[in-house]
């Protein structure tokens, strides 16, 4: 594919020179020779395109001359490559099995076939069509040739056949296709599947809710007679709830042990009833339940003890060291703020040596907390030869009033601030 040509208005090896293109493994660059000498860059397919993969490939053509320093100019170059129909209708499935009972309603959609076409354009749309089908499954079942979907035209009926085979085709609008076949087993069942009704239910329930609360009443009935009518309900996966029989055909959800909300902090719980019948019918119903919050999380520092180092005369202000608690609960539960400790200690088990006085008389003289950022910066100044280490406490305080504490320990350092005296 020839190139536009480069202009350079100098001459000799001032002039144009040499070409040379961005990488890309499916064009290179060749430059033809032109009758007076002249180069003409030409673009070249070196690997074969795919529009699937690569809609359009950007590259870059630099031309240069031999000055010192040399000049080089560019120009970009935009590739468009254009669709054609090399990719046939795939479908999802070699094959689509379903199973319905005899009393599905007419019009029901039984099974919905999906192929795609990677190919853009008319040669990406496909129609569907059957193949193969016999006279009586023509009065039975009807194909949305836009869809896919195998709807249903008049009732079903397992004495009269109990399974049918359809061989679908998906077709592009190149003429590549691709076949599946639809199997549509009919089950004779009883005609009633369970009703499941949530006569009350709760949303909300506080994490610290005792084992046995109450969270929904539910009321299940099948219309159905003997075994065809006999419910069983229960609940799918494991989840802290059980079933109990109220009386009648009434059941309640009840809390099965205390909840967490820092564990999970939202349920939603699927009744599942099932009748007698063979194959057994079922249906199901979700309660979806949120755990509120309960402040049973005290805060927790990242570190036991802090410690810094800080000159003496540093100025009022300056940042000493930020301490961090995080707190499990949520909301204004979680929300954290600090403060100087209403007592420290200096001793190894943190037990408190320091009174309220002491430390807000004297370190809160010299270091101020950050309640929301955690901050220790100074608040006045220091002097190593009044004192070279400090140690105090620190304390976070949650929402609801849960509180944890650290010990921070800042050594000042010496600074030569005085002068010998004779």
């Amino acid at each position: 594919f020839p190139l536009a040509e480069a202009h350079d208005p100098d001459s000799g090896r001032n002039s144009l020179q040499s070409y040379e293109l961005s990488s890309d493994e499916h064009f290179s660059l060749a430059v033809q020779a032109g009758p007076g000498g002249d180069q003409r860059p030409e673009l070249v397919l070196a690997k074969a395109l795919d529009r699937e993969e690569a809609a359009f490939h950007e590259l870059v053509l630099r031309a240069s001359d031999g000055g010192d320093p040399a000049r080089t100019g560019t120009a970009r170059i935009r590739v468009i490559v254009v669709d054609v129909n090399d990719n046939a209708p795939v479908f999802s499935q070699a094959e689509y099995t379903v199973r319905v009972p005899e009393d599905v309603p007419v019009g029901s959609v039984l099974v919905t076939v999906t192929a795609t076409d990677a190919d853009e354009g008319l040669y990406g749309q496909v129609k569907y069509s059957i193949q193969k089908i016999t006279e009586k499954a023509t009065q039975i079942f009807q194909l949305d040739d836009d869809t896919g979907a195998i709807t249903l035209l008049r009732s079903l009926d397992f004495e009269d056949g109990n399974s049918y085979e359809l061989d679908v085709q998906a077709h592009d609008g190149g003429g590549l296709f691709d076949t599946t076949e639809v199997v549509v087993t009919v089950t004779d069942v009883n005609d009633n599947v369970p009703e499941i009704s949530m006569r009350s239910a709760l949303r909300e329930i506080p994490e610290d809710a005792p084992s046995g609360t109450v969270v929904a009443l539910l009321q299940v009935r099948d219309k159905d007679s003997g075994a065809n009518g006999a419910v069983r309900c229960s609940l799918d996966g494991d989840v802290p709830f059980r079933l109990e029989k109220s009386f009648d055909d009434y059941y309640r959800v009840v809390t099965a042990r205390e909840l967490d909300r820092e564990q999970v902090s939202e349920y939603n719980v699927t009744v599942r009833a099932a009748d007698g019948g063979w194959p057994a019918l079922q249906s199901s119903a979700v309660l979806a339940l949120r755990v509120l919050d309960v402040n049973d999380n005290a805060p927790v520092f990242a570190e036991e003890r802090y410690s810094a180092r800080v000159a003496e005369n540093n100025a009022a202000g300056a940042l000493v060291l930020t301490v961090r608690a995080t707190d499990a609960d949520w909301g204004q539960n979680a929300r954290v703020r600090y403060r100087l400790a209403e007592d420290a200690d200096a001793g190894t088990n943190g037990r408190v040596s320091y009174s309220f006085s002491n430390v807000h008389g004297t370190i809160s003289a010299l270091f101020t907390v950050d309640s929301e950022s955690g901050e220790v910066r100074t608040a006045g100044p220091l002097d190593f030869e009044e004192k070279s280490k400090y140690i105090f406490g620190l304390e976070a305080k949650d929402g609801g009033g849960l509180v944890s504490h650290c010990k921070v320990q800042i050594d000042i350092t010496d600074e030569n601030d005085n002068a010998p005296e004779i």
